[in-house]
This record gives C-alpha cells, sequence and structure tokens, in this order.
C-alpha cells in the first residue's frame, strides 16, 4: 500500500483552523495519545480510499466500471470520492444511522490525517453530507475531526484502524469479509506471523486464523468465477465458508477436494449451511454427482465434467488425481450470472432455474447423508454407552479402597449396586 500523499494547501487549512481542545485516542500507536479536535464542513473531508470496512465494495466497484486504479490513481479526486460516498451510503444501516444523527447529532468525533482524509468516521461523514446536502439539515453541515500528525505512517494508519474495529462501537461497521480483508493485510505484514496479527487485532490466534483460512476459500471461488462474482457477494455465507475452512483443514487432499467443491456449488445454489454440514464427509461429491445423474432434468448438466474442464480448478486448487465428480460442473457454473441461459439438451434454460433445481439435489443429498448420519448414529449409541458405563466402573474400581478406609462407608449399600450391575449386565447379554 502506497504512502498516502498529503495535499499541503489541506494541510495548511486544518493547521490554521481553530482548535477546540484536545482529546486522548488510546489506539492510536505513540505514546502521545492526544490528539487536536477541529470542526470543518462535512463536504470539505475525504473519505479515505484506504477504508477496510469497504475493501470488498471497492473490489466490486472496480470491476463493474472496468478501471482498477479507480481508488489509487487520484483518491481524494472527485472519481474516487463519489464512488466511495455511494458505497457508503449503500451500506447497510445506513438510513437508521442518518436518522440517529439527524435525531441526536454527531456523539464522537471522526479521526482524520493532516489533510482531512477520514481514517475514522466515514460512514458517520457520509452520513452527515447526505444529511446536509440531500436532506437540507443544515445542522448536519459541519463535522467535528480528531487531527493526527503529519508524519503519520500507512502502518500506523492501519494500525489504528485495527485497535479502533476491536471496540463494539467500530467493529459493528465492518463485514466479516472486510475484517478479514484486513487481517490479511497484517498477515502479510507482520511476516505472515499469525500471532502478531492476533495481538494487534487483540483477538485469539485461533479466531484470526480461521477468518484468513475462510477468506482464502472465498479468493478461490471469485478467482474459479472469472469476474463473475465477487467477495462481496459472499457476505451471507460466512458460516458456509468458516465450516469448510475448519473440516478441510486437516483432512486428506481428496476428502477436501470432495467437500470444498460440494460447498462451493453449494453456496452457488443457496444451500441452507446447515444442510451443507451433513456433507462433510469424503464422499460428499459423489453423493451430489449421484443425485445428478438420476435427475433427468440435471443430468445434462454433467456434461460440464467432459475432459478439458478442470484446467482451471487444477490452477486454483492444485491438481486432482481423483477424478473430481464434480470439478467440470463447478467450473461451468461458476462462470455463470444467474440472469443468463445455458444451453442443456438442446434447450436454452435460465442458470437461476438451474441453481434451483442444482439446490433441491443438493439438498436431498445432504438429507440422505443427514439419515445415514442418525442411522450410523443409532447403530454405534449402545457400544458408545458401554464404554462410558465401563470407563466409570473402572473409576469406581480405583476409588473403593480409599472409601473402605472411611469410617461411614457402608459396604452394603455397594454390594447392593454390584447387583443391580449384574442384573444389568445379565439383560444386556439376553436382549434380543
Amino acid at each position: 500500500m502506497p504512502h498516502p500523499k498529503l495535499d499541503r494547501d489541506r494541510v495548511e487549512f486544518l493547521t490554521e483552523r481553530n482548535k477546540l481542545g484536545k482529546i486522548a485516542v488510546p489506539a492510536w500507536p505513540r505514546t502521545e495519545k492526544d490528539l487536536p479536535v477541529v470542526e470543518v464542513e462535512v463536504t470539505w473531508v475525504r473519505f479515505s480510499a484506504m477504508n477496510h470496512r469497504t475493501r470488498a465494495e471497492q473490489r466490486r466497484e472496480i470491476h463493474r466500471t472496468g478501471r482498477p486504479d479507480l481508488f489509487d490513481a487520484d483518491p481524494l479526486g472527485q472519481d474516487a470520492q463519489s464512488a466511495q460516498y455511494k458505497i457508503l451510503c449503500q451500506q447497510e444501516g445506513f438510513p437508521d444511522l442518518k436518522a440517529d444523527l439527524s435525531e441526536r447529532g454527531q456523539q464522537d468525533p471522526a479521526i482524520v490525517t493532516a489533510d482531512g482524509v477520514l481514517i475514522n468516521g466515514n460512514r458517520r461523514s457520509a452520513a452527515l453530507r447526505s444529511l446536509y446536502l440531500e436532506d437540507n439539515n443544515l445542522h448536519a453541515r459541519n463535522v467535528r475531526c480528531l487531527v493526527l500528525p503529519k508524519d503519520a505512517t500507512v502502518d500506523e494508519l492501519v494500525d489504528l484502524e485495527a485497535e479502533l474495529q476491536v471496540a463494539r462501537d467500530f467493529k459493528q461497521d465492518y463485514s466479516w469479509i472486510n475484517e478479514a480483508l484486513l487481517i490479511e493485510e497484517l498477515y502479510d505484514r507482520e511476516h505472515k506471523d499469525f500471532n502478531r496479527v492476533a495481538t494487534r487485532m487483540h483477538r485469539e490466534v485461533g479466531d484470526v486464523r480461521v477468518l484468513h483460512e475462510k477468506l482464502q476459500q472465498a479468493h478461490q471461488l471469485v478467482a474459479l468465477s472469472q469476474g463473475t462474482r465477487m467477495l462481496v457477494d459472499f457476505e451471507d455465507n460466512e458460516s458456509a465458508f468458516t465450516e469448510l475452512a475448519k473440516h478441510i483443514k486437516n483432512k486428506s487432499p481428496l476428502e477436501a477436494e470432495s467437500v470444498k467443491h460440494t460447498y462451493f456449488l453449494g453456496t452457488l445454489a443457496n444451500v441452507q449451511y446447515r444442510k451443507l454440514r451433513n456433507l462433510r464427509r469424503s464422499d460428499a461429491a459423489q453423493l451430489v454427482r449421484r443425485e445428478l445423474e438420476d435427475d433427468p432434468a440435471l443430468s445434462p448438466l454433467l456434461k460440464a465434467s467432459e475432459p478439458g474442464q478442470d484446467d482451471l480448478l487444477d490452477d486454483l486448487l492444485g491438481p486432482s488425481d481423483s477424478g473430481s465428480p464434480l470439478g467440470g460442473l463447478l467450473s461451468f457454473l461458476a462462470t455463470k450470472q444467474p440472469e443468463e441461459t445455458v444451453t442443456l439438451g438442446g434447450e436454452h434454460v435460465a442458470v437461476q432455474h438451474v441453481l434451483t433445481s442444482l439446490n433441491s439435489a443438493i439438498t436431498a443429498a445432504a438429507d440422505e447423508a443427514g439419515e445415514e448420519q442418525r442411522d450410523h448414529v443409532a447403530a454405534k449409541a449402545p457400544l458408545v454407552r458401554a464404554d462410558k458405563a465401563i470407563a466409570e466402573l473402572d473409576r469406581a474400581l480405583g476409588a473403593l479402597p480409599k472409601a473402605r478406609a472411611f469410617s461411614d462407608w457402608d459396604e452394603s449399600e455397594m454390594t447392593e449396586r454390584i447387583d443391580k450391575i449384574d442384573a444389568m449386565v445379565n439383560r444386556l447379554r439376553e436382549s434380543p
């Protein structure tokens, strides 16, 4: 990430601005925590193009406009600022934030660089700007800001954001995708050391690692789509990616591939993650494929598994020796938008219809797997309970000599219980 170049005219403007006092910011990673307070017009401050709360949305906008330098070429220019303002206004909860600011006003100051770029308070400033410009609310004309030193570095700005997002009031603005992108950046910066990242984030190492790992799965699915889908499209699929990342971590390559392909297809088809968890097994892909083969309306989809369809899968997920039962289908559907049509069996079929049918097939396979798992648990239940009983009896045997040394020990009560155990054992032997 390049160091943000300060606009000298804007720096001078803030320097000369009347200071309203100082406020300590414990999250600021320097010894001197007190930052000066100024008040400026909300249209004067600039939104941060480095804002991790909107990183996934920025990637979508870059893809939509075909402008890879949209937020980098001129971060303070009209194009970048307009795009960032639009993203902020479209985020979930924005109308409620506007209503709160309209009723109570600005409660906490924003934090800006020496030239007025918002490091914290982007959403609040966007809401104030919307109130002022679009709702003609004159009380929203100005925004109070804490001003960072002129020599603030990019690393310090990222560390400040990481510290601030720990607090509940700030963290609620993050989607899991954007929080994971922040962790990914810190991970690369901190020499791929999860312990250092966890310290920065004030999080458990395991939590940070899982967020990073499930983001890598989302990256792979986005790459498979070849631009059809973006990370932000999977904000509602966090549970599925969490379960996938945890399950495949220590599994064999064949099981990891089978479950991953099944989860990826299930995510594209919007299958409930509670159903998908029944397919966390080595033959998951085979179960789904059998459902497709048995359905005349879906079996034409399997033509996508013809040789050559798995090349992109091999590039992104690693080469497979299994013949991947769902690999071709995944490569085929990942690149299709729901509103597109595909030709199956000589007929034009809407992709959304295909995905709906695929949802039903994967759900059926998951239900079958769940029923099988319940039968397996039922078949093993007597053995599991017997093992627990054996373990408890072993513990009782070990405690018996010490218990007999006490004056209030009652041998007759122990004999009574042994008789009950003998009777139960006999019933187990005689049970049909």
